[in-house]
């Protein structure tokens, strides 16, 4: 399944967070992370095989990046 995972982070560091997650590439899942304008700071687009594997990169890896203070996850329909 594709996930877009849309991230809120403490002013002036949406760079710093998107930067972390590019990081974090190396972890099965994440394709694509970029900072953006509008009502969220950055959003990552992931793959996971699970709603469970989807919730670990969800909350035990972006949630604890420094700085991310809220994400908002959007799963496509079609996989």
């Amino acid at each position: 399944m594709r996930a877009y995972i849309l991230i809120t982070a403490k002013p002036g560091t949406s760079e710093e967070v998107v930067r972390a997650i590019k990081k974090a590439r190396s972890l099965k899942g994440v394709k694509m992370a970029d900072s953006v304008y509008g009502r969220f700071d950055a959003v990552a687009v992931v793959e996971a095989e699970s709603l469970e594997e989807l919730s670990k990169l969800t909350y035990k890896i972006i949630e604890r990046i420094p700085n991310v203070t809220h994400t908002e996850t959007l799963i496509t329909l079609t996989p």
